[in-house]
C-alpha cells in the first residue's frame, strides 16, 4: 500500500459522518422521575411571574427566551417518561395515562406561547397528576421525598 493510499484511507475514516443519538436513556437505565419535568415547569411558572414584576426590557426578553427553553425541556422529560417508563400494565391499571400525558405536553406548549403565570400553574397541576400515578406504580414516594 502506498503512502498516498494509506493517507486517503485514514482521511476517509476521520471525515466519515458520525451518527449522533440523544436520549435519556436508551440503555433503559431505570432512572425515571417526573421531578425532572416538574422542576422545569416550576421554572416556567416563576419566570412568568418575574417577567411581570420587571420593567427592564432586556430582562423581560431573556425571560421569554429562557421560559420557552424550559417549556421545551418539560415536553422532552414528559415524553421520555411516557414512552420509556410506562408500560402496558400501567395503562391497564391507569387508562387515563395517555390523556394525562397528552394534556400535560399540550400545557407545556401553551406555556411557551404566553407569559401568563396561570399557564405555568396549569402545567404544574398536569405534571402532579402524572406524578401521583408514577409514584403509585413505584409503591409510593421514597422516604426522602416525603419528609
Amino acid at each position: 500500500m502506498t503512502l498516498r493510499t494509506a493517507l486517503a484511507r485514514r482521511l476517509t475514516h476521520v471525515l466519515r459522518p458520525i451518527d449522533r443519538v440523544d436520549a435519556h436513556c436508551d440503555l433503559m437505565c431505570g432512572v425515571y422521575n417526573p421531578a425532572q419535568a416538574r422542576i422545569e415547569a416550576e421554572s416556567v411558572h416563576q419566570i412568568a411571574v418575574k417577567y411581570h414584576d420587571s420593567d427592564d426590557d432586556t430582562f423581560r426578553q431573556r425571560c421569554v427566551i429562557i421560559k420557552e427553553e424550559r417549556a421545551e425541556l418539560v415536553k422532552h422529560h414528559l415524553s421520555v417518561l411516557w414512552t420509556d417508563y410506562f408500560k402496558p400494565n400501567h395503562l391497564e391499571e391507569y387508562p387515563q395515562l395517555h390523556e394525562l400525558f397528552w394534556h400535560a405536553i399540550k400545557a407545556a406548549g401553551d406555556a411557551k406561547k404566553t407569559m401568563d403565570p396561570a399557564a405555568g400553574e396549569e402545567l404544574l397541576r398536569q405534571i402532579d397528576a402524572i406524578g401521583d400515578i408514577f409514584w403509585a406504580t413505584k409503591g409510593g414516594k421514597p422516604s426522602w421525598m416525603t419528609a
